[in-house]
């Protein structure tokens, strides 16, 4: 295996062992549940309570600038599209070409599966793009976007937050399910 194979195995394992099979099965419940008052989420269009939202669709995510000490809790819905477009999105259209993503303009998900499918899509971009780089590649930094840092450390940092990330859905949907004491509805996720 080439080196920019290695360390897309890397975050591939964890993506078809750990984080994709955690999400099966999430509910559009869940994906907007608000475990404590004050949550940042995806929200229908005019209805964002915190200072700011951004988007170009029916749902836009909440945020502001600078952002509040503490940071909020965050909803699954809000996590994801931060993997999707933050983690992910930027970065594909900055190094691996096609459409650029961008947190004004992107049209947000209102549903777990349609959060799932742009995870799935995004994922699928990033995966193939760090695969095709060389070793050259890696050591140098990237000639657009901001980051001026050798490839392989962006890509490493990528698969850090997705790892980081990811936990975090996995925690909030185990919350989920045992809300006011009881486990719900289990969900299988090992298929």
């Amino acid at each position: 295996m080439t080196r920019s194979e290695r360390i897309a195995d890397q975050l591939d394992r964890h993506w078809q062992k750990n984080l994709r099979p955690r999400l099966r099965g999430l509910t559009d419940g869940e994906y907007l549940w608000e475990p404590v008052p004050g949550c940042w989420s995806i929200r229908p269009r005019g209805t964002s309570a915190p200072p700011m939202s951004e988007g170009s669709g029916e749902w836009t995510m909440d945020f502001a600038s600078p952002a509040p000490v503490p940071p909020p809790v965050t909803t699954i819905a809000w996590r994801l599209a931060h993997i999707i477009v933050s983690c992910l999105g930027y970065r594909v259209g900055w190094h691996f070409g096609g459409q650029d993503v961008d947190s004004a303009t992107f049209a947000y998900a209102g549903t777990a599966d349609e959060a799932l499918h742009q995870l799935d899509e995004m994922y699928g971009r990033w995966h193939a793009g760090v695969g095709a780089l060389s070793d050259t590649d890696l050591e140098n930094p990237p000639t657009v976007g901001p980051e001026r840092v050798p490839m392989e450390g962006i890509v490493l940092h990528v698969n850090r937050e997705l790892i980081h990330h990811g936990a975090e859905i996995s925690l909030l949907r185990d919350l989920y399910l045992r809300q006011d004491g009881s486990v719900q509805v289990p969900v299988d996720r090992r298929t």
